[in-house]
């Protein structure tokens, strides 16, 4: 019994410790803060010898720029023939080849889904910039695949390479949809290819690693069994590797095609046309009901692109094509009549604008709906935005900005190692030094100070919205599309709304960054509490737990992984739009990477701040991430 009593003392007294630990950490980091209050800062100096030096990189590259020219040529190109197939097809031409595929691959609701998704495109008007769109996409998503699918199955069959790419893909991926854009216009200046270069190298990561996993997935056992039977490498890649991991890279296929959507239409600030220049006039005019319009399309988009995808990535497997009913031959014989009518309207009629007769929009009563809003609850939404920037942003703003930089770095770092290990500390105060170096350590804190704010938020909201989510199978059936729909919207779509409501501030991009970042940070919580096993919450309700005590006492601590989960992916989406935020009045990194490719004499600078935002997403996304790798193998040490 006594051993008993000891052994339960540990954890409490263990527990005591930490908490001493951070009181005791936090109460002499801010005695420092008061004693060193605006010594040991780095203000920002637009004329820091560091930008110079790399507009004269600029400069270098410039006059070389004639080597990449072939690059940017191949890809103009490509878009080019996607051009003409598209044009020459006509609406109705593209309308039943969009109802062909669908048929073939999924049945006749994807079909019917296809044909009326393109069908109100062109009703909204906006069928030229959709097809500007597809057009870019798909060069991308061709090329991107043709990088992507080759280097996953090399990294699926071989560990040494996996490991060579994991912290390149992690770089990709954390990196910014909006940093990607200072690089590549340094390289192949603005237009058309430059956007799809953009796009598919923000998409390549998805290909890579989804096409990875499947290859891994193939059960070492049947790998061995064809090597015994005499079949070679490649007839084992061939014939076992690629046929079993068919679904794997049909999904492959389908994230990149996603990540590309939702890139292709950021790259209008780089001259790409679209569907994204539509929103960027919009933003530009505060047109809620235009970026309505637009934000739809490109839904609608997404939405038969993803059905296509993922029904032929479905169709690839032998079992559900033999599952499926009804004659072969009635099918593609109906698909082939989709496809000539659609080749027939263009000999009799003009099929290369598509007829005014269908005409739809939603933009006029939805600005008299946003014009009410605003009207109506003018005093509440400005007078919240001046309660959070006045007790919250500024604050929080002030003290990174004012306090010694190294007292910023300490704490930080300490919270990196207290939180996630000594490794994570390090490359904390690594990426510190180098935010240092760069000499932004001023726009730094005050992005960092945003990201804070948004994330705290996120999280706050995403975890009530995620318990009753998880809690109630109807309000969570009501909730599934409203998400589906606002994980497909692009960025700029937030931005609008959020405009018109608070006007170009700060606490505008911070808006718009909660509302960006919350689909998913609610979904890892819904999924992370119904993840609980039902015999546990049995046994808690068995002993007489409540169900408040279920939940803090049960669920949300052994959910405990997908809430860091949700933190990690709200703080790193909410960084990214944080920093595209900087349209609307955000300013700091994310005015700095925007001016960079807008100005040519801001062009170090762009770039030094697109260096930076990485750099904050990284230091951020391994303290979340190592915390849940440390506090999952605690568990299981106790365990």
């Amino acid at each position: 019994m006594t051993t008993v009593r000891a052994r339960l003392s540990v954890p409490s007294s263990a527990a005591t410790s930490r908490r001493a630990l951070i009181v005791g950490g936090a109460v002499v980091a801010a005695v420092l803060f008061i004693v060193f209050r605006g010594q040991w800062t780095l203000p920002h100096d637009d004329d820091y010898g560091l930008f110079r030096t790399l507009n004269g990189i600029r400069d270098a590259v410039e006059s070389n720029r004639s080597v990449l020219e072939p690059i940017r040529a191949g890809v103009a190109g490509l878009v080019g023939i996607f051009d003409q197939v598209l044009a020459s097809l006509g609406w109705p031409g593209v309308i039943g080849a969009a109802a062909a595929i669908g048929l073939i691959f999924g049945g006749w609701r994807v079909a019917l889904l296809a044909a009326v998704g393109f069908g109100i495109l062109g009703s909204l008007g906006l069928w030229e910039s959709s097809m500007a769109v597809l057009s870019m996409m798909l060069a991308a998503v061709l090329i991107a695949l043709g990088i992507g699918l080759p280097l996953g199955i090399a990294a699926g069959r071989s560990q040494r390479l996996a490991s060579a790419l994991s912290p390149v893909l992690d770089f990709m991926q954390i990196m910014p949809t909006l940093a990607y854009l200072t690089p590549i216009t340094l390289l192949f200046l603005i237009g058309v290819a430059p956007s799809v270069i953009a796009t598919l190298i923000f998409a390549v990561p998805a290909a890579i690693r989804i096409t990875a996993l499947g290859i891994r997935g193939v059960p070492a056992t049947i790998i061995e069994a064809a090597r015994s039977l005499g079949a070679t490498e490649r007839q084992v890649l061939v014939k076992v590797l690629l046929p079993l991991s068919r679904r794997p890279v049909g999904l492959a296929i389908n994230q990149t095609i996603m990540l590309a959507l939702s890139m292709v239409v950021i790259t209008s600030l780089i001259g790409a046309p679209g569907l994204g220049r539509n929103l960027q006039n919009a933003l530009s005019k505060v047109d809620v009901g235009a970026s309505f319009d637009a934000g739809l399309a490109i839904v609608i988009l997404a939405i038969i692109l993803d059905r296509l995808t993922y029904a032929a990535g479905e169709w690839a497997d032998p079992r559900e094509r033999a599952a499926r009913s009804g004659p072969r031959w009635v099918t593609i014989g109906v698909a082939l009549a989709l496809v000539g009518i659609g080749l027939a309207i263009p000999l009799v009629a003009d099929a290369t604008t598509f007829p005014d007769t269908f005409a739809a929009s939603f933009r006029e009563p939805v600005n008299v709906a946003v014009e009410w809003f605003t009207d109506t609850f003018h005093a509440v939404t400005i007078g919240l935005k001046d309660v959070v920037t006045n007790l919250v942003l500024n604050p929080l703003e002030s003290v990174l900005v004012t306090a010694p930089w190294w007292l910023v770095v300490a704490a930080l770092t300490t919270v990196a190692w207290y939180v996630s290990g000594g490794r994570a500390a390090i490359i904390v105060s690594f990426c510190f030094a180098f935010i240092i170096g760069l000499g932004l350590w001023e726009h730094s804190m005050v992005t960092l100070a945003n990201v804070v704010i948004g994330t705290l938020i996120t999280l706050g909201i995403g975890l009530i919205v995620g318990i009753l989510s998880a809690r109630h199978d109807r309000f969570r059936a009501f909730l599934r599309p409203i998400l589906d729909a606002a994980q497909t919207l692009p960025a700029f779509v937030y931005l609008i709304p959020a405009l018109a409501l608070f006007n170009p501030t700060r606490f505008t991009a911070i808006v718009a960054a909660v509302i960006y970042a919350l689909p998913p940070v609610i979904r890892l919580v819904d999924v992370g509490i119904r993840g609980v096993s039902g015999t546990v919450i049995e046994a808690a309700t068995a002993s007489g737990a409540t169900g408040r005590q279920v939940l803090w006492k049960v669920q949300l601590p052994m959910s405990r992984h997908a809430l860091l989960l949700a933190a990690n992916q709200g703080i790193v989406m909410v960084l990214s739009m944080v920093v595209i935020g900087a349209l609307v009045g955000a300013g700091a990194l994310g005015y700095d990477v925007i001016t960079g490719f807008a100005q040519g004499k801001d062009f170090g600078k762009g770039l030094a701040a697109g260096i930076a935002i990485v750099l904050l997403g990284i230091l951020l996304d391994r303290i979340t991430q190592a915390a849940g790798a440390r506090r999952q193998a605690g568990m299981e040490t106790a365990g």
